[in-house]
């Protein structure tokens, strides 16, 4: 988007906030009310610049730019809901006020919640983006899933896979934080590792040394990648090379055969679901990433990085699919907007015959914020049904 129009939408948004709370607050704070508008204009103000400093330039003041950019972005995200949530109440409490009113009863409660929904707002809004942002710069916590597969081979009983998905290695997450997830993924000793897209945010020739790490993990089978569509917003193809340098198998529609003690399991791989838009060859087919597999290998394991691709998943016959994409939502309230465009917003789901488990994301896309969506790495282990 051009740079005007996105300083006039982010003024538009801040000024509305600013007009619905500031004049209550300053009935009873008069020196907060001046902070709450000095702090809207200031983040009037970063959020733009902090989207688009990456592109003006890659130095120091452009991290600074971004980082106190994206910290607005989250900040304002919660101020918003908040204030949409107080016009809510207050306009219930006005009906309220309303209907007693004109049952002759003399119920005073519009000013006092006008005034103290007002301090809530801010203090709220400074809360959650506080315990969002140490959320969000932890190390990813390793949530622990049994997957239940009907058939499976006794070989494969307990073949353990450790998931990372969505770490958008880019303006905020650097080497240092790819490194702790490196460590806590090898000391789970998987059987596999799987990363189902979204790696890099950015340009990987710009952030080589930041995604680096990822050639330090291990497994017994070896390290699997598809592509997410944040991959395909600054050319994927190189980033699929570099991968391919670092060591790490990626499967772009195509799998590969495992053998594992006495069984095989295949390991499948798709593009983005909306791949297609940059680049015709990289069209997501989970049918065509089957092709040519052992009919005698009944454990079928499908990498892909929106959960929509489930439909196609269950039709091309495999047992489990490992997504991510979703970010769980990320913090409160969008996880609850997650359904309007996937089928399944996290955690272990089922569509027929196919288990789908939705990664809520190892790292953070935008503000480092996570508020009621706790980053994760998954550790799932297959059982017999």
């Amino acid at each position: 988007m051009p740079v005007v129009p996105l300083f006039f939408i982010s003024l538009l948004l801040h000024a509305w906030v600013g007009w619905r709370i500031a004049p209550a607050l300053g009935a009873v704070y008069p020196a907060a009310a001046v902070l709450w508008g000095a702090v809207l204009v200031a983040s009037a103000l970063l959020m733009p610049m902090g989207l688009m400093a990456r592109r003006v330039s890659r130095g120091p003041v452009s991290v600074v730019l971004t980082w106190a950019g994206l910290l607005c972005m989250g900040l304002f995200s919660t101020l918003f809901v908040l204030t949409v949530l107080r016009d809510a109440l207050l306009v219930l409490a006005w009906s309220i006020t309303w209907v007693a009113g004109l049952a002759g009863r003399d119920v005073d409660m519009l000013v006092p919640l006008q005034i103290w929904s007002a301090v809530a707002v801010p203090v709220l809004g400074l809360a959650a983006t506080l315990w969002g942002f140490w959320n969000a710069r932890r190390t990813a916590r390793v949530v622990r899933v049994e997957v239940p597969i009907a058939g499976l081979p006794a070989a494969l009983q307990g073949f353990t896979v450790a998931q990372i998905s969505d770490v958008h290695v880019g303006p905020t997450i650097r080497q240092d934080y790819l490194r702790r997830i490196v460590a806590r993924v090898n000391a789970l000793d998987a059987d596999m590792v799987a990363i189902t897209g979204d790696l890099v945010d950015g340009r990987v020739a710009d952030l080589r040394r930041h995604v680096a790490p990822v050639a330090g993990l291990t497994s017994r089978h070896g390290i699997f990648f598809v592509t997410g569509n944040h991959e395909y917003y600054s050319g994927a193809q190189f980033g699929v090379d570099e991968l391919r340098r670092l060591g790490i198998t990626v499967l772009m529609n195509e799998h590969v055969v495992l053998q594992h003690d006495a069984a095989a399991l295949v390991v499948a791989g798709v593009a983005d679901y909306n791949a297609y838009h940059f680049d015709e060859a990289h069209r997501s087919d989970p049918a065509a990433a089957l092709a040519g597999a052992p009919a005698d290998v009944s454990m079928r394991l499908l990498l892909a990085h929106q959960p929509r691709s489930a439909a196609a998943a269950s039709s091309a016959g495999f047992q489990l699919q490992l997504s991510g994409h979703t970010h769980g939502g990320q913090f409160w309230p969008w996880m609850h907007f997650v359904k309007f465009q996937q089928p399944f917003t996290a955690g272990l789901n089922r569509l027929e015959d196919l288990w789908v488990y939705t990664n809520r994301g190892t790292g953070y896309w935008g503000p480092p914020k996570r508020f009621g969506v706790p980053s994760e790495i998954t550790y799932l282990r297959l059982v017999s049904a």
